[in-house]
């Protein structure tokens, strides 16, 4: 059982020294950093700076729900979060006197603000937010109408964000989805210069779904200009699909002149894109990218001439698939090019769109009905629902009966760190306790030290605005600091001192912090016992991506590419939280990473099949083909059936006969123009998805991880048979 341990403490110290991408962009950060600072100047200039601090708290409250999207769920977001701190401030004044109504209005507030983590990151915060304001205002009772000014001020703080969040709307209508659609291109851009091997995840995955809900989500934007926007998103859809088909093929050229044309290729195409992104953002048309891609046309041109020559005997299937696969990414790009330059007719673009509508993996649910299906002690929503309640209860009642000055610190910390995972709990806890400490030595110095006028401090309260709103998701420890000095600063225009500020919240985080972990450590909820059910999540999603391909419903392909993609996503975010845990489960992390890995390989040779189904309407063999497909998927069925139940499965050598027996039936296609390309494809690509299954399969068969881990080497795509090969060549020759 030692082993584990330091598996551990490598994430904690990456946790504790890793600095995260920078999400927020610098224009939003001073937004906010506006937002907080204006009403303490309006106070200072008019000599009420108490009512200017309110505001100010209330727009720290709203800053963080300032996130891309519509301008419409911008509003929506933003004002319901201002809503619920306003309200949240007025029940703790009022009830503030109450002891016992207090502690139960707490556990109430933090049993509901926790179970809102059920319904995404974004419902949480508003949860956290509230259950904070609560508190904080709680440990200060006030009467009626002195309460519900000062909640008033708090919701005057967050309306002021949210102003200020939308107040481009009349002026740049569509900038959210212009600038959305420039970041799929640009990350379309950038991954073509990048080289992935095939047991990687297909990139883009984020930036597409994001891209989704802003074109298809309730809130999403009306008016002609959203047609183009959406034509140019499933255009973008079919870029990614083309791409990683060409990457996926220059991999297995065996001849560096094949590569280097096909890297060359993918070359010219990040220029067109780079093009297409710059003009998105500017709102203007890509004036040269015609000539980008005159250049690209003249590298497919030289490609094909390779080809025809019959030189290359040895990779003449995968010249053909690959010519094949190039043209069809330049007509992609012509089409990316006319659309990013004008909107079209009206005509055309009805022509070129499915039914809007967001995939269904994408919808959001109902809130009431996700609530309902998460208050079960299964739901680890309503597992850590019960324990924040009942922690800040306690830690409510604690603080009052032990009469300590700022005593909220206590239970204000405990509810930011307590999470519904330990990993979580256990970084934000000591990044916290760190953080607050350092931020509390160094604010409390430049206080003393080096401040001493009202301008010289809100000046400060600025820098150190910026700086939290920038580094909260970069680092958390970090931020906190900025964050602590900012609370520090901001009391002392209060008049509270200094010192004294330092010592309730150094005493505060680490007690609330201590609590939190060891409310954790007396009611667990370990990930472990979910890994397994959302890797057979995953399975189930790629073979219902599979089955979509031979269908011509571009609707259930859509839904089911975004369903595969959203299960993924799920798949990472618990090995991080595997990880997370002390004694993990290393051969249960194993086995996760090579299904991971393999299903990987998996999406990558189904999507490069997809791409040559997207040309041609004629599928040769189809009898023979959905054969293979139905086989492809019950394996896949009995993958997911086996993670769900932890047993092993039988494998036999049935698939590969079943490949084998498939390949040859597609040989006479060969020998048709109309049919050559597609049954080219589809040997080949049905060699690699056959290698990717059996290797899951043989996974749970061997129950035996470690062994399983060299297994995508060992099933390399290029053992074909040598019949088959010699068919091919003689075809191609």
């Amino acid at each position: 059982m030692s082993t584990p341990a330091p598996r551990f403490h490598s994430y904690l110290l990456q946790e504790m020294l890793r600095l995260k991408p920078r999400e927020v962009p610098y224009s939003v950060a001073l937004r906010n950093t506006f937002g907080f600072l204006l009403p303490l100047v309006v106070g200072a200039l008019s000599g009420h700076i108490e009512a200017g601090a309110g505001v100010a708290a209330g727009t720290l409250n709203v800053m963080f729900s300032d996130r891309p999207g519509p301008y419409r769920l911008r509003l929506q977001r933003m004002l319901s979060a201002a809503l619920m701190a306003g309200l949240s401030a007025f029940v703790g004044f009022s009830l503030g006197g109450h002891d016992i109504l207090i502690v139960i209005a707490t556990a109430l507030c933090g049993f509901g603000g926790a179970m809102l983590v059920a319904l995404g990151p974004e419902a949480a915060r508003v949860g956290l937010t509230s259950m904070i304001l609560l508190i904080v205002c709680g440990a200060e009772a006030r009467a009626p109408e002195p309460a519900l000014v000062a909640s008033a001020l708090i919701f005057t703080g967050g309306l002021l964000q949210t102003l200020l969040a939308i107040a481009a709307w009349p002026l740049q209508r569509y900038r959210p989805e212009r600038y959305a659609l420039a970041a799929v291109y640009a990350e379309l851009a950038t991954n073509t210069r990048q080289r992935h091997e095939s047991h990687q995840a297909p990139p883009l995955t984020e930036a597409i779904n994001n891209l989704q809900v802003l074109l298809h989500g309730a809130h999403r934007a009306r008016g002609l200009a959203m047609d183009a926007f959406r034509v140019l998103a499933g255009v973008a859809e079919r870029l990614r699909i083309e791409l990683l088909a060409l990457a996926d093929l220059r991999e297995q050229f065996t001849v560096a002149a094949n590569q280097h044309r096909l890297g060359q290729l993918l070359a010219r195409s990040g220029d067109v894109l780079d093009a297409i992104a710059d003009a998105l953002r500017n709102g203007a048309a890509p004036l040269h990218a015609e000539n980008l891609i005159a250049s690209y046309e003249i590298v497919l041109a030289e490609m094909i001439a390779a080809r025809d020559s019959g030189r290359d005997v040895r990779n003449a299937p995968l010249t053909h698939i690959a010519c094949a696969r190039a043209v069809g990414l330049g007509g992609q790009l012509r089409a990316a090019v006319r659309n990013a330059s004008h909107a079209g007719s009206r005509g055309e673009l009805q022509a070129q769109e499915i039914e809007l509508r967001l995939p269904q993996a994408l919808r959001p649910g109902n809130p009431l009905a996700t609530l309902r299906a998460n208050l079960s002690l299964s739901s680890i929503a309503c597992r850590h629902a019960i324990r924040c309640a009942v922690c800040l209860a306690l830690a409510v009642t604690v603080e009052r009966l032990s009469g300590l000055a700022h005593g909220y610190w206590i239970p204000m910390t405990l509810a930011i760190v307590l999470k519904p995972d330990f990993g979580g709990t256990f970084t934000f806890a000591l990044l916290r306790v760190i953080g607050t400490l350092v931020g509390l030595v160094l604010a409390t110095a430049i206080v003393h030290f080096a401040l001493g006028g009202i301008w010289e401090r809100i000046i400060l309260l600025g820098l150190l605005c910026f700086a939290f709103r920038e580094l909260a998701a970069m680092h958390y420890g970090i931020a906190i600091a900025m964050l602590t000095g900012l609370i520090v600063v901001l009391l002392s225009l209060l008049g509270e001192a200094a010192g004294d500020t330092m010592l309730a919240r150094g005493v505060g985080t680490i007690g609330g912090s201590t609590l939190a972990l060891l409310a954790y450590a007396l009611w667990p909820t370990w990930e472990r016992s979910r890994v397994r059910p959302a890797l057979a999540t995953l399975v189930e999603a790629y073979r219902n991506y599979f089955s979509t391909l031979f269908d011509a419903d571009e609707r259930a392909r859509t839904d089911a590419r975004s369903a595969a993609r959203a299960a993924r996503t799920n798949v990472q975010a618990s090995l991080e939280r595997l990880r997370a845990e002390p004694r993990a489960d290393v051969e249960l992390s194993r086995l996760a990473e090579g299904i991971v890995a393999n299903t990987n390989r998996f999406a990558r040779a189904a999507m490069s099949l997809e791409a040559e189904l997207q040309s041609t309407s004629i599928l040769p063999q189809r009898e023979s083909t959905l054969a293979f497909s139905a086989r492809i998927g019950a394996t896949l069925g009995d993958v997911a059936t086996a993670l769900r139940s932890q047993q092993p499965i039988a494998v036999t050598a049935e698939l590969r006969a079943h490949q084998q027996a498939f390949a040859q039936a597609l040989e006479p296609a060969l020998d048709l123009p109309e049919q050559r390309d597609l049954a080219l494809a589809l040997i080949h690509t049905s060699d690699r998805i056959t290698d990717s299954v059996d290797t899951l399969a043989h996974l749970l068969e061997t129950n035996n991880p470690a062994e399983a881990a060299d297994l995508p080497a060992a099933l390399d795509t290029n053992s074909r048979n040598a019949k088959l090969d010699a068919a091919k060549r003689t075809r191609n020759g």
